[in-house]
């Protein structure tokens, strides 16, 4: 009914609006930079380049084909 829309969406208007999760970003555990980010390791594509190449990644290549 038209009433119990009005009382939800003002329950939802009394939230804070950064408790939404669209609002998250994923960022870089290391650095903070929050594009260029890779889920699986939690890290931006620079400092992944870099644990790469120092071998820190377990699993982890350098492509060459």
């Amino acid at each position: 009914s038209f009433e119990e829309r009005q009382e939800a969406m003002f329950k939802l208007q009394k939230l804070p609006r950064d408790s939404s999760p669209a609002r998250q970003r994923n960022r870089c555990a290391i650095s903070g930079r929050p594009r260029g980010f890779y889920r699986k390791f939690g890290l931006g594509r620079n400092k992944l380049r870099e644990a790469a190449m120092r071998g820190d990644v377990p699993g982890l290549r350098k492509a060459s084909w």
